[in-house]
């Protein structure tokens, strides 16, 4: 069964974590089956205002009771991936297990988000410290003791309690179609995002070539599709989409437009 999503950014008019509470309890109530937001610290103008996420995501979990929660997508790099495990458990825990971590490299281009905090700018190592941090973050869920000496992180016998309530929590890496390397990543974790989809073709060659890194296919797994809203979901769902969710524009949204779009219904 495909499930839908609301996915918006937490701009200018929804830069408050009150709104996007309001906002998840109306998808719940309107039959959406999940929220999920950007991860910025700013945006290119003429954005001006961003909200934190993971505040934003606890004022959401708060306020709904079933659906599933999470950013799409997180740039771990610059995460310090201790304080990330913290953050997930606690929000999993808030939720009652319905959090997903969406993952990827991020990218300077659209608010300098790297270069202006003086971040890793070269995306060759922000891929190593990508995968770097998940297997930190994945091995603190277990609340084990970690022993990690990396390239780029340290974890010296820490145990990470309380755990994610079923153990872990989903991994949905995002890349751009075509690419090797974002493709190998997401094999090893829970789904794939891959964004700017050129149409339900474009992802259907991305799950065939995803299924066939997969250690095993048979195990559930999700693939992520962003389609505007009003766009007919079902060549996305015949292509493989497991989830569909609405793909709106940084710039100009209101919280009128995102109310409008969440009265329509569901991606069905």
């Amino acid at each position: 069964m495909t499930r839908s999503a609301v996915w918006v950014p937490l701009f200018d008019d929804l830069a408050d974590p009150r709104v996007a509470a309001d906002l998840a309890g109306a998808a719940e109530a309107a039959g959406w089956d999940g929220f999920f937001v950007w991860d910025h610290l700013r945006w290119n103008e003429p954005v001006a205002a961003a909200a934190d996420p993971w505040i934003s995501l606890a004022a959401v979990a708060a306020a709904t009771e079933r659906i599933q929660l999470g950013t799409l997508v997180t740039a771990i790099a610059r995460r310090r991936p201790a304080k990330l495990a913290r953050e997930t458990a606690a929000l999993d825990l808030l939720s009652n297990g319905r959090a997903v971590l969406g993952a990827g490299l991020g990218s300077d281009r659209f608010g300098g988000e790297f270069s202006l905090f003086g971040e890793e700018a070269d995306e060759r190592v922000r891929a190593a410290m990508l995968d770097e941090a998940l297997d930190v973050i994945r091995r603190a869920w277990t609340g084990e003791p970690v022993h990690h000496r990396g390239d780029h992180y340290v974890v010296d016998g820490v145990r990470f309690l309380p755990r994610p309530v079923h153990g872990a929590i989903p991994i949905w890496v995002a890349g751009f179609p075509g690419k090797a390397r974002p493709r190998q990543r997401a094999a090893r974790h829970d789904g794939f995002f891959p964004v700017n989809l050129a149409g339900p073709d474009q992802l259907a060659e991305e799950v065939a070539a995803v299924n066939a890194m997969r250690e095993d296919p048979a195990v559930p797994y999700d693939f992520v599709a962003a389609i505007a809203p009003g766009t007919d979901p079902a060549p996305y769902v015949a292509a493989g989409a497991t989830w569909c969710v609405t793909d709106v524009e940084a710039e100009g949204l209101t919280v009128d437009r995102v109310r409008g779009m969440i009265a329509d219904g569901p991606l069905r």
